[in-house]
């Protein structure tokens, strides 16, 4: 199973960003999805998990009402829409996938990951 972000960028504080997770090589529409982010000199971070069905979506409560979490099961994509971008949203971010049904913030449950993709917001 691959998973591959993309979307990152420079924006200025403000502004929006859309970033996108493509994963292939198994069945997309049974892995519940994440997006997780790392700052500089700070430990990986939940931001969004969305539920196989799309139905159910969770958020850190420093993104709630901001960043939208969604997926598209024909496309095998989950995407994070991201608006009002702050500067301390700057990090890498890293979309996760779990074989479960468990889309919340603890890492560890989640057995496939991207690469990352950077978001750089300037104030």
């Amino acid at each position: 199973v691959q998973l591959v972000e993309s979307g990152g960028g420079l924006v200025q504080a403000g502004g929006s960003l859309r970033l996108s997770c493509e994963v292939s090589g198994g069945t997309f529409s049974t892995y519940a999805m994440a997006w997780f982010r790392r700052a500089p000199g700070k430990g990986r971070e939940f931001v969004a998990g969305i539920a196989r069905s799309g139905a159910s979506t969770a958020y850190a409560d420093s993104v709630r009402g901001r960043f939208t979490i969604s997926r598209d099961n024909a496309r095998n994509t989950a995407d994070l829409q991201m608006n009002t971008l702050k500067p301390e949203d700057a990090a890498v971010y890293y979309c996760a996938a779990n074989t479960g049904t468990y889309y919340g913030s603890v890492d560890t449950d989640y057995e496939y990951w991207g690469q990352g993709t950077q978001v750089t917001v300037s104030s």
